[in-house]
Order: structure tokens, then C-alpha cells, then sequence
């Protein structure tokens, strides 16, 4: 399994549960969480069959914007 995070502007629970639909929805998700208190706006997902692309993909569906940290 991977673990991925982004900087994400996601950043109240409001934009959480804007997400969450998306994110439970989408198949390959393991886990996932937004650190809103991180400046960055950590979002951690872990799936074992998603691209980076994809995950983007889904922030973006959600009307959020994600990029990829560099470890």
C-alpha cells in the first residue's frame, strides 16, 4: 500500500465534507485525512491502486486543487 500526500486548499471541515463523498466514493482508497491545522493543508491518502493523477483527479472533481509534496 501507498502512501501519498498533497498541499491541498482544502482547509475548514466544511471543505472536509465537501470531500468526503468523493473520497469514500472513489475505489482504491484506503484511508484518507485532511491535517487542516498543517499550513499546507496535508492531505494523506493510502490506496494500493491509485495514481498520483488520479487522486488529483478526485480533489479536483470535488472543486478543490492538490499537488503532490515531495517526500
Amino acid at each position: 500500500m501507498n502512501t501519498i500526500k498533497f498541499k491541498t486548499n482544502i482547509n475548514c471541515n466544511g471543505c472536509i465534507a465537501t470531500v468526503t463523498p468523493f473520497f469514500n466514493g472513489a475505489e482504491g482508497i484506503e484511508k484518507w485525512e485532511v491535517d487542516i491545522n498543517n499550513p499546507q493543508k496535508t492531505l494523506t491518502v493510502q490506496t494500493s491502486s491509485l495514481s498520483e493523477r488520479d487522486i488529483v483527479t478526485i480533489v479536483k472533481n470535488a472543486g478543490y486543487h492538490a499537488e503532490k509534496l515531495i517526500d
